[in-house]
């Protein structure tokens, strides 16, 4: 008999704990993607305002550059914060956690297996 099935049948609780185990990871990492589609979707929100918000001012400081006919700095600032907000909002939005949480769920997976193969290779070599 297979090893790994000796110890299912004497050991029960082993294959339940790791079952459980699986389940709290993955429970976990549903949990935090809730999260990350929150924050994602709060920093697309703060990047479309933050475009609207840098047109509008962009469009003002240029009427303000034309009306008084001198430069200011100020002209040039106000509007230039709302455009770094801009990048820096599409990146957080644009992030994928997604990725990251599904590999170490894969990963997991991948090194139970990786140690079933070895003791069947174990067992057969046994025989």
């Amino acid at each position: 008999m297979h090893p790994i099935y000796k110890t299912v049948l004497r050991r029960p609780d082993l294959l339940f704990t790791h079952v459980a185990n699986y389940a709290e990871l993955v429970k976990a990492e549903a949990g935090s993607f809730g999260t990350s589609i929150v924050v994602r979707a709060a920093s697309a929100a703060v990047a479309v305002v933050a475009l609207v918000l840098a047109l509008a001012l962009t469009a003002m400081a240029l009427m303000l550059g034309f009306v008084h006919g001198r430069f200011e700095w100020v002209l040039v600032i106000v509007p230039g914060v709302a455009w770094l907000i801009v990048p820096l909002g599409a990146a957080i939005a644009m992030r994928s956690t997604v990725k990251e949480k599904v590999e170490e769920v894969k990963h997991e997976v991948e090194t139970d297996l990786r140690v079933l193969r070895l003791v069947r290779e174990a067992n057969d070599e046994a025989y």
